[in-house]
């Protein structure tokens, strides 16, 4: 009987692909995957460890995986991802219950491990590492077929001072670019019709590679590919937004008038702290640069608030930018220390009560922005990606500006079919989600052969 492993993945899509890389690599090894942990002979967590609430979910679930162990002596736990490499050594000794730890860099010993055939040694973590995806590692997806995320890059050389990131992940590094347009091509035949490319930096993609290799090139290259219809560039540092990116995306065609551009914050003295690479007035020339070269651009954002030193001064400067109306969609953060950071030494602590205060403050100003920019669209007519029902049975969709799990949804009316692009008629706007008329009077675009690709659909592993 082959090993039945359950896998649950946490964190940001940089890491779930890392999980569908784990999971290929242990259908190919014969195991089973289950969706019922109580079914499973090992049960696996790839945890995050990027940021405190994202730490304590991990530990919560690490520990939710433990209890079936008591029920069950014979059932094993395995601990992977950004928690493991971060703390190997010291959640060895807090959590016995875990029988292995595999960092973000050797993960693809799990089958191993998980098969009893190899060891772990959580002494070797805490130094960065990471594995470069490869397009022969096998990978099973766990969202619907027509969507996928491709991992073009790892690491990253940017120091911010509050960031943790280069210290678990190391250096950046870029695929060949040879790599990721295979494995383009091959998310293409599987009946990938939207592309969302990930990195750390994905701006830097190919610098490191001296070669000519550049995020423009490969966005050229992927929409090139048959059966591609979006590409969406998600994560895009600002220190290496070039002009010949904005052209591709100005240019049209495959790749989505949507950048995903963290700026952190506009105030002078915050982004020195924070050892950002750019001034405020830098930041505000950028954003109105892109809004110049790209006015229908859907701009999204995040902003991180309570940082040490934030004075109600410097929140009031981010707060007046951001009812300028710049960004459709904007995550904000409360700070929060991070071991080893430069940023949790630094003077100034703004307590945990004002930072989540400020959060919430400058969401609600988004919301009226983000409301206002929705209630512009009604009665235009957008291409729609149909992505099947949600959890309350609604159908739903979502337009090129709309990044899956991240952003608001368009609500359609009638049903339509999962994969297929069609144009529809925005007819009511919230401050996050639209509703649609689909238009049955223009020819939509096929996604794939739809009955191949939906019995091949995973349905996710969590």
């Amino acid at each position: 009987m082959p090993l039945k492993v359950y896998l649950q993945s946490l964190g940001c899509p940089k890491n779930l692909v890392d999980s569908e890389i784990m999971t290929g690599l242990l259908a190919r090894a014969g195991m089973e995957m289950v969706l019922d942990p109580a079914a499973a002979d090992v049960c696996v967590v790839n945890t995050c460890g990027f940021i405190g609430p994202a730490k304590r979910e991990s530990i919560d679930a690490i520990l939710e995986l433990a209890t079936y162990k008591r029920c069950d002596p014979h059932k094993r736990l395995v601990v992977t991802g950004c928690l493991a490499q971060r703390y190997g050594q010291s959640l060895a000794e807090l959590l016995p219950e875990v029988d292995a730890f595999l960092g973000t860099g050797d993960f693809d010993r799990l089958p191993a491990v998980v098969a009893g055939r190899e060891t772990s040694d959580p002494a070797r973590y805490g130094r960065p590492a990471h594995l470069l995806p490869d397009e022969r590692l096998p990978r099973t997806r766990f969202g619907p077929f027509f969507s996928a995320y491709l991992k073009v890059s790892e690491g990253c050389d940017h120091r911010c001072s509050f960031c943790a990131i280069p210290a678990i992940r190391g250096r950046h590094q870029s695929r060949p670019l040879a790599s990721v347009l295979a494995e383009a091509q091959a998310l293409a035949a599987e009946g990938v019709v939207e592309l969302n490319l990930v990195a750390q930096d994905l701006t830097a993609y190919g610098r490191d590679l001296r070669d000519g290799t550049s995020l423009a090139l490969l966005l050229r290259e992927l929409a090139q590919i048959d059966g591609l219809q979006w590409i969406r560039l998600l994560y895009a540092h600002p220190a290496h937004l070039t002009r010949e990116i904005l052209e591709q995306i100005a240019a049209g065609g495959k790749i989505c008038p949507y950048l995903d551009l963290p700026l952190q914050h506009v105030s002078d003295r915050v982004l020195r702290a924070m050892r950002r690479e750019r001034s405020g007035e830098a930041v505000r020339r950028l954003v109105r640069e892109i809004r110049t070269a790209l006015p229908h651009v859907a701009l999204r954002t995040a902003f991180l608030v309570g940082f040490p030193g934030e004075t109600e001064e410097d929140f009031r400067e981010l707060c007046d930018f951001v009812r300028e109306g710049h960004f459709d969609h904007v995550g904000v953060f409360a700070y929060s220390p991070e071991e080893g950071t430069a940023a949790e030494k630094l003077p100034g602590r703004v307590p945990a009560a004002v930072a989540r205060k400020r959060r919430r403050a400058l969401l609600e100003i988004q919301a009226a922005v983000a409301r206002a920019r929705n209630e512009s669209r009604v009665g235009s007519t957008a291409p729609v990606l149909d992505c099947g029902t949600d959890e309350r049975g609604r159908w739903y969709g979502r337009l090129p500006t709309q990044a899956p799990e991240v952003d608001g949804v368009v609500y359609l009316s009638p049903a339509a079919q999962p994969g297929t692009i069609r144009l529809a008629r925005i007819v009511r706007a919230t401050s996050y989600d639209l509703y649609a008329q689909l238009d049955e009077a223009v020819a939509h675009i096929e996604a794939a052969s739809r009955c191949k690709h939906q019995q091949a659909a995973t349905e996710p592993i969590a």
